[in-house]
Parts: structure tokens; C-alpha cells; sequence
């Protein structure tokens, strides 16, 4: 474990030390703690929890778009956070449903590098995107309902709103350049459709 009190620093042992999960206050010294978290996603996908007591729906819309794989709200039970740990580490370590690499002609999705491409242009997505887009597109025009997706994505004891799930959903949106990628069926789910160039 290394304890990092200025966001500069935590920057650099990311960069040195190559950790499995870090955990991300925002009140830092130097930087907020979300410029931190989009500094770190533009060289690593390691899964980011961020911790803080703003805990209005905007922070945490805004922490998840910027790069956060989780948000946790204090007060927290020390159990909560174990969990949220546990779920977002596990996730890298799972296989992916078969199917899922080269899902569509233009979006490929590689488990074994964890990278996704479009067009043969690679998409920097997080760890809770890559495996979400991984996910929907391993059976295309499929309608995933909610609580599917954040069961097999995010945890079966998943303690947060289905706003993360919809915060992830645009951010992989803005990412493939169109939100017809991830389609939204009322009341039920999402699906991932192929969109012709």
C-alpha cells in the first residue's frame, strides 16, 4: 500500500508503482482530486474509486465521466468499501463472455490486451468501460436489462443507483464518436448496435 497526499505525487506512483486499485480523495493539497483521476486515465486503466464526502449527483457524474471506475459517498461502512474494492479488481481478472472479441466490424474488442479499437483507431476506455462495451457488444442487438448489466459489470451486491450505469453509458458514447452505438430501450436495458460508416 503507498499513501500519497498530494495529487502530483500519486500521479507519479502511478507511474512507478503500477497499482491494482487506488482509492481517491478529492480534497487533495495541490488538485482537485478529479483532475487527478483524468490525468492518471490518460497513461492507465487502473481501477479508481474515488472517496469524498461531495456527494451530490454532479460529482459524481462528473468523477465517473472523468475516469473513476467507482464513487463512494462518506460516510461509509469499512464492508462497503471492500466490496466496491473487490468488485471493481475482480472485474480486470474475469473472463469476458465468449464472443465478445471482434463483436462487430468496426468496434474490436481484444480480452487478451484489454484494448478496444474503432476503425482500427484505439478507444482509451477505463476498466468498468472496456468491460462494459465488452459486455453489450458480445451479442449485438441483445437488450440487457439494468440490473444484468450492473450485476455481471459491476458487483451482485451492487450498492449504488443505476446513475452510474447511465454515466458510463454516455461516456462510451462520446468515445465512439455516436450515441447509436449504445442504444437505450425504454424501461428495460441497452443494446449495442452496429453502426454502418
Amino acid at each position: 500500500m503507498h499513501h500519497c497526499v498530494t495529487g502530483a505525487e500519486a500521479i507519479a506512483a502511478v507511474k512507478e508503482f503500477a497499482p491494482e486499485v487506488i482509492l481517491m480523495d478529492l480534497g487533495l493539497s495541490d488538485m482537485d482530486g478529479l483532475d487527478v483521476s483524468k490525468s492518471i486515465r490518460e497513461f492507465s486503466t487502473v481501477p479508481i474509486i474515488i472517496v469524498s464526502a461531495r456527494g451530490d449527483e454532479l460529482d459524481r457524474v462528473l468523477g465517473l465521466e472523468l475516469g473513476a471506475d467507482d464513487y463512494v459517498v462518506k460516510p461509509f461502512s469499512q464492508r462497503e468499501l471492500l466490496a466496491r474494492i473487490k468488485a471493481v479488481t475482480r472485474r480486470g481478472h474475469e473472463q469476458l463472455p465468449q464472443g465478445s472479441s471482434g463483436a462487430s466490424m468496426r468496434v474490436i474488442i481484444d480480452e487478451r490486451t484489454h484494448s478496444a479499437t474503432l476503425d482500427g483507431t484505439e478507444v482509451v476506455l477505463t476498466a468498468k468501460e472496456f468491460d462494459l462495451l465488452a459486455f453489450l457488444s458480445s451479442e449485438p442487438g441483445v437488450v440487457f436489462r439494468r440490473n444484468d448489466i450492473l450485476e455481471h459489470v459491476w458487483d451482485t451486491n451492487w450498492y449504488g443507483t443505476t446513475k452510474t450505469l447511465d454515466a458510463h453509458i454516455a461516456s462510451i458514447r462520446k468515445k465512439l464518436g455516436s450515441p447509436d452505438w449504445i442504444q437505450a430501450v425504454r424501461g428495460v436495458g441497452f443494446k449495442f448496435v452496429e453502426v454502418p460508416q
